[in-house]
């Protein structure tokens, strides 16, 4: 049941992120996003080349989790994105708030799931290889 719910969660997260940065392309090169966007959000990206960044980002960890392909290393890059997707509309854009907050509980479970994975960066000092 665990392993099912695990694939479901990362199925979940990565069409969020996959779906999150094609949408934020779309943004980009000015066509209407598909998805609504939040304007306090876009209102952040000061210089064009941040959201390119960050959408190219979820696109390609949103591949990753899709793939089930290094999912230690998407989780990592996504942690950031994560945070400051819910602190973002925790504190700014409330109108997304729940979606930010599943988000956030389905990335955390997947951060549990994968910790064995996490275990070497906790140490306070590095074992010899």
């Amino acid at each position: 049941m665990a392993k099912r719910l695990m694939h479901v969660t990362r199925l979940f997260v990565g069409l969020v992120f996959l779906a999150a940065g094609v949408n934020g392309y779309f943004f980009i090169f000015g066509f209407e996003p598909f998805i609504e966007t939040s304007p306090e959000a876009m209102a952040l990206f000061e210089f064009d080349y941040l959201l390119i960044v960050e959408k190219s980002l979820e696109i390609l960890c949103g591949l990753l989790l899709l793939a089930n392909r290094f999912l230690p290393l998407a989780l990592a890059v996504l942690a950031p994105i994560v945070a400051n997707i819910f602190l973002l509309h925790l504190f700014l854009d409330q109108s997304m708030l729940l979606l930010a907050t599943v988000l956030l509980a389905a990335y955390g479970y997947l951060l549990y799931y994968s910790r064995r994975s996490f275990k070497r960066l906790l140490e306070k000092k590095p074992s010899p290889s």
